[in-house]
């Protein structure tokens, strides 16, 4: 069996291998790029003209493509959570692909939080409304539970921004994963999904030590020649010598042994910082013509503006780390039995038969947040062979049909190709053979709700197969723990609200002074977090909690000042 760790609510899911060119007599001209991650890494795919012309893109990861991490509000130098997890929603990343980003030549609205204020890590609560995690958490202090662990202790209120009003603009797209909050979320957060052109060739992050590969789909005309592929990988805190903490410092926060100029940034002291070596590109010039093709680049062509300032290929050198796998020119493995680190072969190829449908589509391990999805895979023409991807989606409450399958909410899958390495890029790729069972683990779902589960498969020339549709309804919620403030925390939307702050300190300074303030602390605790994991889920809900709250913030306000 063969796992394919997935997320539910993402904006659109294109699966790994993606498509081809399909022509009437049932020929595609294909173009396969093959690479290896070496670690957990931001990657972007793009085609430019020999003599540099952007044409298209043909790959990105999630975070930047669908969840906006290079426009989202916030200064670029944020501090970040876990480097190799990055679930921190604020801080746009203009220094993840400053190369894509300047040579596509697209510009976006800059999205900024609603208040204005950029230099703030915290938010305030009637700006903030339910993150499903991931993609973000509320950020925490390195020394905190679930810090490395990938997921999110709590449910977490975010900030999702509005568009700058003073015309600043960003390579970046916004995040295009969520639904507006009336009330909460800006209007423009209804504008977001009109800005994203890359959401489409968006995915998860491949796993470290797997041979990835990309179909690319050729645009309908584009005519035969010579073409430059470009690939630019980042990662997170990757440091050394020459760029580190020290080199590229994280905002300000102040105090006593760290003097400053202004702006202080509240809250600067959680997270750690993440900027260190910046993005590496590989370059593969290559051709499409009628036959079989196959180029390949060895070592990285340069790298970006540690700033994010500008698209300037700078030259290899000895600033960047080449003996450590994982980190600078070594972010993609050498592909398993030759000295490449990225290939791309292109030919033309004949598939008429569509797959049939997943078969035994089932789920298990059902709770009130998630559940285990399998199926019985299918082949590439209809019961023979493999198939090239799977497009995997999900609808709440309302009936999935043929219909429908377009508009419901893909699943985000962490999929691998079933390629030998000794086929990474130049192969076909495809999964594993028909009836390989498949698994599928669904997280974020709401307890006691009606889902229905849509898997449909599709083949190198990217020919749809038949719909297969299942229904599972997930679990009734218990009770657990939360984290601290957890009534407070669920109706303010943030930990660093204000007034939850506030609270806190009252709760620290003078309730555990004494025994009564202590046994009103123990009973807190002992019922808040099943109070709280209701109230977080509820808009109504956190308005009738703020309401009951606001008294208890007046009196704890006046006390202290």
């Amino acid at each position: 069996m063969r796992e394919m760790s997935v997320l539910p609510r993402a904006a659109l899911v294109a699966p790994l291998v993606l498509a081809g060119a399909a022509r009437a007599d049932d020929t595609c001209h294909v173009v396969n790029v093959g690479f290896t991650p070496a670690a957990p890494l931001q990657i972007v795919a793009w085609v430019e003209t020999e003599t540099g012309s952007y044409v298209d893109t043909l790959f990105v990861t999630k975070k930047i493509g669908t969840y906006g991490m290079g426009n989202r509000p916030g200064r670029f130098d944020f501090n970040s959570g876990d480097p190799d997890h990055d679930l921190w929603p604020y801080g746009r990343r203009i220094t993840t692909f400053p190369i894509w980003s300047h040579r596509h030549g697209m510009q976006f609205p800059a999205v900024v939080f609603q208040n204005g204020d950029d230099n703030n890590l915290s938010h305030p609560f009637e700006n903030s409304s339910v993150e499903t995690a991931p993609p973000y958490c509320r950020p925490m202090m390195a020394d905190e539970t679930g810090w490395d662990t990938g997921t999110c202790a709590t449910t977490a209120y975010t900030d999702k921004g509005v568009f700058a009003t003073d015309g600043s603009t960003s390579g970046y797209p916004p995040r295009v994963d969520i639904t507006r909050h009336a009330g909460l979320d800006s209007p423009s957060v209804d504008l977001y999904k009109m800005y994203d052109p890359f959401d489409g060739v968006s995915q998860a992050t491949p796993p470290a030590g797997t041979c990835t590969q990309v179909t690319w789909p050729i645009p309908a005309g584009l005519a035969s020649g010579n073409y430059v592929l470009w690939v630019e990988v980042a990662r997170s805190g990757d440091m050394n010598a020459s760029y580190n903490a020290t080199t590229l410092p994280p905002p300000c926060v102040g105090g006593d042994t760290t003097p400053c100029n202004p702006p202080v940034i509240p809250w600067g002291d959680y997270g750690v910082a993440y900027r260190g070596q910046p993005s590496v590109v590989y370059k593969v010039p290559f051709a499409i013509g009628t036959g079989e093709s196959r180029a390949a680049a060895q070592s990285y062509a340069g790298y970006g503006d540690p700033t994010g300032a500008d698209g300037v290929v700078r030259p290899p050198d000895t600033t960047i780390t080449s003996d450590v796998p994982g980190s600078g020119a070594s972010r993609l493995e050498l592909i398993a039995g030759t000295l490449d680190r990225v290939v791309v072969d292109s030919r033309v190829l004949s598939d008429s038969l569509a797959p049939a449908a997943p078969t035994a589509l089932a789920a298990s391990a059902i709770t009130a947040s998630g559940a285990t999805v399998t199926f019985v895979a299918p082949g590439d023409d209809g019961l023979a062979g493999s198939v090239s991807g799977y497009d995997i989606r999900i609808r709440a409450e309302d009936e999935m049909t043929a219909d429908n399958f377009a508009s419901s909410s893909p699943v985000l899958a962490t999929v691998t190709p079933g390629a030998l390495p000794s086929q990474c890029g130049g192969g076909q790729g495809g999964f594993p053979p028909a009836g390989t069972l498949e698994q599928v683990d669904l997280t974020g779902l709401m307890p006691e709700t009606d889902y229905w589960i849509g898997v449909r498969a599709f083949d190198k020339c990217h020919n749809a197969g038949e719909l297969a549709i299942y229904k599972l309804t997930t679990a009734a919620q218990a009770g657990g723990a939360v984290d601290a403030c957890f009534v407070a925390t669920a109706a303010y939307g943030s930990k660093m609200a204000n007034d939850v702050e506030l609270l806190r300190h009252f709760r620290d300074a003078l309730l555990r002074r004494s025994v009564l303030g202590e046994l009103a602390i123990e009973t807190y605790y002992t019922f808040g977090p099943p109070v709280a994991g209701v109230v977080g889920q509820s808009e109504l809900l956190r308005q009738a909690a703020r309401a009951a709250l606001s008294p208890i913030v007046a009196a704890v306000r006046g006390l202290a000042y």
